[in-house]
């Protein structure tokens, strides 16, 4: 007890000592301090090298935890009463990115509870600003490179995989948490890593020595790494979700989401009612049209799916809903993917073979990636501030949205059928993201979630045997508030149309909102609608620590 009592002292004076110096008694109160603090938060955030690779050891995450609180007062010391509009949204903009690092040392604890946390080879582009769900800082990011590899991407890549020995063997340490569903499922996503890592070697059979031994040294740490935790799964007993106050927390103080746990649940619960009936009205209304035939060979596929691109984008120009740059058409038509056989279609291929615009209505993501590329917010926080899939409501709300309104606005009128679609696709989320409510609040577990998942799914669409459903129940699972993020995110883009247009009555266009709605940035979807409406009232207050 005296030797805790102690050290707790003497913590709360380097605290104290640090505080004394990170706060003057001037406070400034400038726009250009924020964003340099921000750039100071942003070199902290990332962790130091320990053996070549992030230092997640309980001793340095114990030290940045306190080194967090300084932080978080000088920001606090910053008084934005008298800034501009844009200028506080970035303020609390960089208080959310301060509570994302804040929960994950509290609470989350990826590096201790997550195996797949430390997954560090990824094959695809994430169709959102940054990976979904938590990430470590040394990832090797296969799908930047093309193939065959120049000298100087060998080069390069075999630095990067290096990182992955000496991050495995120092996850041996870390890893003490008792998540069961986490570990489980972990096994499975850092075995994909060793089967990313033979396709590694089979594309590149001609390169040099280094790399060679860089691809082989991984693979081996990967797969000693995956006998350890299937040795230590069954020691494995825990809950795996947050539970609900922790959820309410993170969902109100990182993501900015001004609701919580049981109003989501009220709300997903609603949500997933109007999906299925709307459904049974739709099949009503189409009663005795022809069934949608699905797309039978790769070359019916392709020309389906292009001729859909083109319309799909003529269509929202002549509507005039969306401002339609050249730069459009390739970051749509270039995600369009393979044909599926019947047997390998997931949910999404499904629906995208009966008609694809049904998922690439939902591909706005890719729309969001091009205007980042071509139009950049000019506010280097909003372009920068994305940790904690913050953006998660403004990013899958939006894309989930124009599934929906394009139905409204009458794309599908010339095919009925498509509609009921539309219908489909919000009733998989829903189930989804309620599966995903009680996850986190341990009311079930994955197998659980799964099960709700498939059952509340229409026409036995979400198939059980398929990668999909346990892909995204993982994810939902190690990412609090994802899972949901698209019916929340939507209802919230909602609100804010109701708003907007409320204030402009007949001025009011679909054009000119999505215009300065994509202008705000990548960022909540309350702080959007503070921005355009002036009304602050969605975003969250700060937590009663602050």
């Amino acid at each position: 007890m005296l030797h805790s009592d102690l050290t707790r002292g003497l913590n709360g004076l380097v605290l104290t000592a640090a505080l004394l110096v990170a706060a003057p008694a001037s406070a400034v109160d400038t726009y250009d301090d924020l964003v340099g603090l921000f750039r100071e938060w942003q070199a902290f955030e990332r962790p130091p090298l320990r053996d070549g690779a992030p230092d997640y050891t309980a001793p340095t995450l114990a030290r940045k935890h306190t080194e967090l609180r300084v932080y978080q007062s000088r920001l606090a010391a910053l008084d934005p009463a008298a800034w501009p509009k844009e200028q506080r949204i970035d303020y609390e903009l960089v208080r959310a990115q301060m509570n994302g690092l804040d929960f994950d040392l509290r609470v989350l604890q990826p590096w201790a509870r997550d195996p797949a946390y430390y997954q560090s080879v990824w094959t695809e582009m994430s169709d959102t600003p940054e990976h979904e769900g938590p990430a470590h800082h040394g990832l090797v990011e296969l799908w930047t490179y093309s193939f065959p590899l120049s000298r100087s991407d060998e080069q390069k890549l075999a630095r990067e995989l290096r990182v992955v020995p000496p991050l495995l063997a120092q996850a041996r340490g870390n890893l003490t948490g008792n998540a069961r569903d986490l570990w489980l499922t972990g096994i499975g996503t850092m075995q994909g890593q060793v089967d990313s890592l033979d396709d590694l070697a089979g594309k590149t059979p001609s390169s040099g020595a280094e790399l060679r031994r860089s691809i082989a040294d991984a693979r081996k740490a990967s797969v000693e790494f995956v006998a350890w935790l299937q040795a230590q799964a069954p020691s494995k007993t825990g809950p795996s979700g947050v539970g609900k106050a922790a959820y309410d927390w993170n969902l109100r103080h990182v993501h900015l989401v001004p609701l919580t746990w049981d109003q989501e649940v009220m709300l997903l619960q609603r949500e997933l009612a109007r999906a299925h009936a709307s459904l049974r009205f739709e099949e009503q209304r189409n009663r005795g049209l022809p069934q949608l035939t699905a797309a039978s060979s790769p070359q019916e596929w392709d020309q389906r799916a292009n001729a859909a691109v083109t319309r799909y984008l003529a269509w929202l120009k002549s509507k005039d809903i969306l401002g339609v740059d050249d730069y459009l058409d390739p970051a749509l038509r270039e995600r369009i993917g393979p044909y599926a056989p019947p047997e390998t279609r997931n949910f999404f291929g499904i629906a995208s073979h009966y008609e694809p615009i049904t998922l690439f209505a939902h591909f706005q993501h890719w729309f969001d990636h091009a205007w980042l590329k071509h139009a950049p917010n000019p506010s280097v926080i909003r372009r920068e501030a994305w940790l904690n899939n913050v953006w998660d409501s403004r990013a899958e709300g939006t894309a989930t949205a124009m599934e929906e309104i394009i139905l409204h606005a009458g794309y599908y009128d010339d095919n009925p059928r498509a509609r009921e679609i539309v219908w489909i696709m919000l009733a998989q989320r829903c189930a989804r993201g309620l599966a995903s409510l009680y996850a986190q609040a341990n009311l079930f577990d994955l197998q659980q979630a799964k099960a709700f998942q498939v059952e509340w799914t229409p026409r036995g669409w979400m198939r059980p045997d398929l990668d999909l459903l346990g892909f995204e129940q993982q994810l939902y699972l190690r990412q609090p508030g994802y899972g949901t993020s698209y019916v929340t995110g939507k209802y919230l883009l909602d609100e804010l149309i109701k708003d907007r247009s409320h204030q402009l009555g007949d001025a009011f266009t679909l054009r000119g909102f999505f215009d300065e709605f994509n202008a705000a940035g990548m960022m909540p979807v309350s702080l959007i609608h503070w921005q355009l409406t002036g009304d602050a009232s969605r975003v969250p207050a700060p937590p009663a620590s602050d």
